[in-house]
């Protein structure tokens, strides 16, 4: 089955998760392409503050997502926490134009983040839910394609604002409040989740010590590699501080997030249909080897051009990993285990994005943004050799 053929028989449901994610995307990216700008140039944050807040931020999502995740396995049914998830999100996003010190800043960026854990877990759950095993890595990189459409709509949105508005940063955010309502909207009167019976698993007890452990250690291989590639790849915020740190016009910063999703976009669905009929492990070194030549690429830029190129580079890496991630945590749980599975990998992600955003903000302080991007090259490189000697081994 080619992958027209994957488009045409995906389920509407998917169709209307990725919309949502698009639209909620939309509103999140054109805050947060102008958010470290604003952290840095108008409300004087240090380079440290911004990786702490964007660490802790992504942190507590992941946090979430684990309670989020069991919740929906216990209460079999997953809609009304993504409408909940949804539309914490939504509220969240007047604050940050509203927000005048960096402890509005946090309280908002952490509310919103509390909004993507709780809807995210169940999302990819419902996903494997209502999707045929046979298509869900095209699933996946279908429902992330659509996001990531959102995700350079709203730079670009960003920079559209910013030159109608000369630049005013906090009259730009306020564009981002009509595209998150339109999110909820959509989850709520689209989105149709199955039966109890045609999911196989009739409301559950509460997760247990035992439920864990009926988690297979080939699951755990697969929340350790999610937490290696998100070492390897510290918040897009420094990606954004790189731009500018390049001389860039301000009203422009936001083109390098645009770069990125346009290639991330791009890639994510047919490296979801490769997913189902590749080898996934192939895939995944030619992401991490993708992320090196970004990294290199954004360590040695002197000026704009090779940041946008570095970016659209750091988009193809995405494209290729994350959906496939998701499709290897649903290959590998018990189908009544599926939010709480997808819960305890972002948990353990978002615990290495926090170090690797605070380690990333600290070596960018001392050092420099080169540093802070050659590290991220180095760990990259180690993690790719380290999952073809492994490949190698299991074949010896």
């Amino acid at each position: 089955m080619g992958a027209a053929d994957r488009l045409r028989t995906m389920p509407a449901g998917i169709w209307a998760l990725g919309l949502a994610s698009m639209f909620m995307d939309i509103s999140s990216e054109l805050v947060h392409s102008l958010l470290p700008l604003y952290m840095v140039g108008v409300l004087g944050a240090s380079m440290v503050t911004v990786g702490i807040v964007e660490g802790i931020a992504e942190a507590t999502a992941a946090i979430v997502k684990v309670f989020s995740g069991a919740l929906s396995d216990y209460l079999g049914k997953r809609k009304l926490l993504l409408v909940l998830g949804y539309g914490l999100a939504a509220l969240t996003k007047p604050m940050f134009p509203l927000a005048a010190s960096m402890s509005w800043v946090f309280v908002a960026r952490f509310a919103d983040r509390i909004g993507k854990g709780i809807r995210g877990a169940p999302r990819d759950a419902l996903i494997a839910e209502i999707t045929p095993p046979a298509l869900r890595g095209a699933a996946y990189g279908l429902r992330q394609a659509l996001d990531s459409v959102g995700a350079f709509l709203g730079p670009l949105l960003a920079v559209a604002f910013m030159a109608w508005l000369a630049s005013d940063l906090r009259g730009a955010m306020w564009a981002a409040v009509l595209p998150a309502v339109i999110a909820v909207a959509l989850i709520a009167g689209a989105v149709r989740e199955p039966e109890a019976g045609q999911r196989g698993s009739a409301p559950r007890p509460p997760l247990s010590v035992a439920d864990a452990k009926r988690l297979p250690a080939r699951y755990w291989l697969v929340v350790l590699l999610g937490a290696v590639f998100t070492l390897a790849r510290f918040s897009e915020a420094f990606l954004v501080l790189r731009a500018q740190d390049v001389g860039l016009a301000l009203a422009l910063v936001p083109t390098v997030m645009i770069a990125m999703n346009v290639v991330y976009a791009a890639v994510a669905f047919p490296a979801g249909a490769a997913a189902d009929r590749y080898s996934v492990r192939r895939l995944l070194i030619v992401g991490l080897a993708t992320l090196v030549v970004a990294d290199v690429v954004l360590a040695g830029a002197a000026s704009p051009l090779p940041v946008l190129a570095g970016a659209a580079l750091w988009g193809i890496h995405m494209g290729l990993t994350q959906g496939l991630l998701s499709k290897l945590v649903a290959d590998t749980a018990p189908d009544d285990l599926l939010g709480t599975a997808f819960g305890v990998f972002n948990l353990v992600s978002g615990v290495a994005l926090l170090l690797a955003s605070v380690i990333a903000g600290a070596l960018w302080s001392g050092f420099g943004a080169q540093a802070t991007f050659l590290a991220g090259a180095a760990f990259a490189a180690v993690a790719a050799l380290g999952l073809a000697v492994h490949r190698s081994s299991a074949k010896a």
